[in-house]
């Protein structure tokens, strides 16, 4: 709707831009309430955090402010563009295609925001560009919220027994830039721990990412993972390719490497990529000398990160598992990707 057709408000928004998120802010809200939104997507603002708590922007099949009878719970991030209503749509076309319905099911597409978004207000934590893909801190709205926490503080959210009483899975599925955060997540995160407790399973997704974190110095040379002798590409082994200079929330679980490793082999990791995402010049493609040293392509990235888990299941004795799946037919398309019936079978083989 223009700004000109709430005349006179209309004009006192367009002129005033702080105004105007507040007042998005409270259209989001507005829509919780009366659990609408576009085709069927409820944009919901969610509450999470425990000691301070913050606001975060969602969408989801079901009223979140209600208890739930769900035992199951998708979470969908999104790529760079931060379109967390198309991939609402993406994920309702998954689970119609895996014959899972709202009764049984929670969709929960999360809104990774920045400053310059319409949807942002100043009680959320915003981030610059796409510095929320890293795992790190926001630098806006609620300043110091790391990417990371958000996604710890959504499994508690859902493993709340109060508002989720059968909860007993939670699958987390990133795509393209939300693949980067959860391939990064699926490593260096320590969320799912507090969940085992409480008899919930973590599931972790992760699709399309065109980097990944490297656990230790050693990449592809001539065909076989040996550590990188080279002054060229110092930023090789840097966060976000490799560990040196790790954000804090690696740093104060003080594990080392092959503990990293251990605790990452023993979680449940999908990986999926389209047999035709094999640009190297794709626009949204990262091609600094760190990523490069990881593949071409992001095929052959997340196919040589296979490698190089069973390189280190080797090296340090730890057994490894992470099934992966090349889609025929699919390109960069994360609408595509995740309505293919190859798909749907792997991420819920007991439907």
């Amino acid at each position: 709707m223009p700004y000109e057709s709430l005349w006179p408000l209309g004009s006192l928004l367009k002129r005033s831009p702080n105004l105007r998120r507040k007042a998005i802010l409270a259209i989001a809200l507005l829509a919780t309430a009366l659990h609408v939104g576009v085709a069927g997507a409820s944009q919901q603002v969610l509450r999470l955090g425990q000691n301070a708590p913050y606001n975060f922007l969602a969408f989801a099949n079901a009223d979140l402010g209600a208890t739930s009878p769900v035992s199951r719970a998708v979470v969908l991030v999104h790529g760079v563009r931060r379109n967390a209503d198309d991939y609402y749509g993406y994920g309702l076309n998954l689970l119609k295609k895996a014959g899972l319905e709202a009764g049984d099911t929670l969709l929960l597409a999360p809104n990774f925001l920045t400053a310059e978004d319409s949807r942002a207000g100043n009680d959320m934590p915003l981030w610059a560009r796409d510095k929320w893909m890293h795992g790190t801190a926001s630098s806006n709205g609620r300043r110091g919220i790391d990417s990371f926490v958000v996604l710890d503080d959504l499994l508690l959210y859902l493993a709340d027994r109060q508002r989720f009483p059968a909860m007993q899975e939670i699958l987390l599925i990133g795509h393209s830039a939300g693949g980067q955060l959860m391939q990064r997540y699926s490593i260096l995160g320590d969320g799912d721990e507090r969940l085992a407790s409480r008899g919930i399973k973590v599931r972790y997704v992760v699709s399309s990412p065109s980097s990944y974190v490297y656990i230790e110095d050693s990449r592809l040379q001539d065909g076989s993972f040996k550590p990188v002798r080279t002054v060229m590409c110092p930023s090789f082994s840097r966060y976000r390719y490799g560990l040196d200079r790790a954000p804090f929330y690696l740093t104060r679980q003080n594990l080392d490497a092959r503990q990293l490793f251990r605790r990452y082999a023993a979680r449940d990791v999908t990986f999926m990529v389209g047999e035709q995402d094999n640009d190297p010049w794709h626009r949204v493609m990262d091609r600094t000398c760190g990523a490069n040293m990881q593949g071409a392509h992001r095929v052959e990235r997340q196919l040589n990160y296979l490698r190089y888990e069973a390189f280190l299941s080797s090296k340090w004795g730890v057994p490894v598992d992470h099934p992966q799946i090349t889609v025929a037919g699919i390109g960069h398309n994360a609408a595509r990707l995740l309505a293919t019936e190859i798909v749907a079978d792997t991420l819920f083989p007991k439907r």
